[in-house]
C-alpha cells in the first residue's frame, strides 16, 4: 500500500476505531423495512395522488399512469415540447419518431396541458408512477372509489365534452368516462378539494394543478379539445385492475407492429430513478440499487457518529487512535496472509513479488506505529521521513517484477 492509499485507510480507521472499540447496536438503515405484508402507499395517500387526475377520461387516466411511471422522460418532454410550441398533428407524430422516450411519454406531447402539470408537479408524478408500479390494483380500485364519491356528489355527469356511464365489471359496478368524440380529448380541470364532496381527511389533497386561465369553480371545466388522432392508445380494464392497449392506435402513432394488448413496465426508461420499495426494485432487476443506496446512507451515519466522536478528542488522543488503528491494521494484514491485495495475489505475484508487498508491508506498519500520515499533526521532520518510507516503499513494489512492476495492476495492463 503506497503512502497516500496509506493516509486515506488510516484516516477512515481513526473515523471509526472509537465505534469498533466496543460493541454497538447496528445503526438503522436509511428507510426502514416494511413488514411483511405491508404496502408502501396507504389509503390516504392513494386518495391524495389520484384526486387530480380520477375523472380524468379512461384513455386519458390511462396514459399518465403508464407515463408517470418515467419521471425523467416526462421532464425531457416537457422541455421538447416547450421548445417546439408549433408542431402539430403529423408534424409531431413524424418528430416522435426521432425521439428515444417510452411511447407512453410521446403520446402525451399531444397535450401539453397535461405534461406541463407532470412536469411542474414532479414530485406527485414520480409518486404517482410508484404507486402504480408497487399497487397497481389499489390505484385502480381509488379511482373508481373517487369517481363514485364525485357522482354522489352530483359533480360527475355527461357533458357535451364527455360522456358519463356505469357498466358491470365481474361482481362491481364501474364508472367510465369517454370522450364525446373519438379522435378529441377534452382535459379536466378541477378542484380536488370540493368535488368529491367534503374531503373525508383532516386536511385537504395536497396535490392540484390549474392551468392558465382556469376559472375557480364547483364542478368540471374543460379546455379546449384537442384532436389526438392515434395518439392516446390506453384504456382501464377496470375488471382486472389494468391499464389496456389499444393495438390499432398504439401500431399506427408510434409505426410499430406490437401484438400485446397489457402494459408493461420498461426499466430501460427509467433512467436510473429509483423505485420506491425494494419488491418492486427486485421485480424489475434494480434490488442491488436499493441496497448500495441504503450501504451509501449507512456509511455516512457512521462517518458523521466518527467526526463527531473525533471533535471531541485533543491532540493526543488523536494520536493514541491513529496508533491504534495502525496497529489493528497491520494484524489483519498479517491475518490475511501479508498482502495488501486481500490475501488474493496472482500466481506471479506470489513467485517473484510476494518478498517486495512483504517489505512493504512491514515498512509500512513501522511508518505506522509512530503516526503514518498524521504525524504531521506533531511535527513537519517526521512526516517529512514518513513520506521518505513512503517513497522506498513504492520504489521497492515497483522494481523486479513485483505486482505493479510485471503482470500486475498498471505495468502489464492487469487489473487497476
Amino acid at each position: 500500500m503506497d503512502f497516500r492509499s496509506r493516509k486515506l485507510a488510516v484516516a477512515l480507521l481513526v473515523a471509526f476505531a472509537p465505534m469498533a472499540a466496543q460493541p454497538q447496536a447496528p445503526a438503522a438503515p436509511a428507510t426502514a423495512a416494511a413488514p411483511a405484508g405491508a404496502k408502501t402507499f396507504s389509503q390516504q395517500e392513494l386518495d391524495e395522488l389520484l384526486a387530480p387526475i380520477a375523472l380524468y377520461p379512461d384513455a386519458l387516466l390511462a396514459q399518465v399512469l403508464m407515463a408517470s411511471t418515467y419521471p425523467l422522460e416526462v421532464v425531457e418532454a416537457a422541455r421538447w415540447v416547450k421548445a417546439n410550441p408549433g408542431l402539430k398533428d403529423k408534424a409531431l407524430e413524424d418528430a416522435m419518431q426521432q425521439q428515444t422516450w417510452d411511447p407512453a411519454v410521446k403520446s402525451l406531447t399531444t397535450l401539453p396541458q397535461v405534461l406541463a402539470m407532470m412536469n411542474e408537479k414532479l414530485d406527485w408524478t414520480q409518486k404517482l408512477g410508484d404507486a402504480f408500479l408497487a399497487q397497481q390494483a389499489d390505484v385502480m380500485k381509488t379511482a373508481q372509489n373517487l369517481r363514485a364519491k364525485a357522482s354522489a356528489a352530483g359533480n360527475l355527469k355527461s357533458t357535451p365534452e364527455q360522456t358519463v356511464k356505469t357498466e358491470k365489471e365481474g361482481d362491481k359496478t364501474v364508472y367510465i368516462i369517454e370522450s364525446s368524440k373519438p379522435e378529441v380529448v377534452y382535459v379536466p380541470t378541477y378542484n380536488p378539494a370540493t368535488i368529491y364532496g367534503t374531503w373525508w381527511y383532516p386536511y385537504p389533497p395536497p396535490y392540484y394543478y390549474y392551468p392558465p386561465g382556469y376559472a375557480y369553480g364547483a364542478g368540471l371545466a374543460f379546455a379546449t379539445g384537442v384532436v389526438v388522432g392515434a395518439a392516446i392508445w390506453g384504456g382501464c380494464g377496470w375488471g382486472n385492475n389494468e391499464i389496456n392497449i389499444n393495438r390499432t392506435n398504439y401500431n399506427n402513432f408510434n409505426r410499430t407492429n406490437i401484438s400485446n394488448d397489457r402494459f408493461q413496465h420498461n426499466v430501460d426508461h427509467r433512467k436510473g430513478v429509483s423505485y420506491r420499495d425494494n419488491a418492486t426494485a427486485q421485480k424489475y432487476n434494480r434490488g442491488a440499487d436499493a441496497k448500495a443506496a441504503q450501504s451509501r446512507e449507512q456509511f455516512r451515519g457512521h462517518a458523521e457518529q466518527g467526526r463527531q466522536q473525533m471533535q471531541g478528542m485533543d491532540r493526543s488522543q488523536l494520536q493514541g487512535q491513529v496508533s491504534a488503528a495502525d496497529r489493528a491494521s497491520g494484524q489483519a494484514r498479517d491475518r490475511a496472509g501479508g498482502g495488501d491485495m486481500g490475501g488474493r495475489p496472482s500466481a506471479g505475484s506470489r513467485d517473484a513479488g510476494s518478498g517486495s508487498r512483504g517489505g512493504a508491508g512491514a515498512s509500512t506498519r513501522t511508518a505506522g506505529s509512530h503516526g503514518g500520515g498524521f504525524s504531521g499533526a506533531s511535527s513537519g521532520a517526521s512526516t517529512r521521513a514518513a513520506s521518505s518510507r513512503g517513497s522506498s516503499s513504492r520504489s521497492s513494489m515497483s522494481g523486479g517484477g513485483g505486482a505493479r512492476g510485471g503482470g500486475g495492476g498498471r505495468g502489464g495492463g492487469g487489473r487497476r
